[in-house]
């Protein structure tokens, strides 16, 4: 994996932990879940797109 996917990849990652964080500590928020989604399927883009 190249290194901007698998930044993208690390990136969506820390952005579940901190989602679930936030979602445990305070509660559902529907836009940080939507946000993180987005991130997930650019992330999944990124990744598909590159040549193996």
């Amino acid at each position: 994996m190249p290194g901007s996917a698998k930044t993208m990849a690390v990136c969506t990652v820390g952005g579940l932990v901190v989602a679930t964080a936030y979602t445990v500590a305070l509660g559902a928020n529907g836009w940080l879940w939507f946000s993180w989604v987005v991130l997930a399927l650019v992330t999944i883009g990124v990744v598909a797109s590159r040549p193996v």
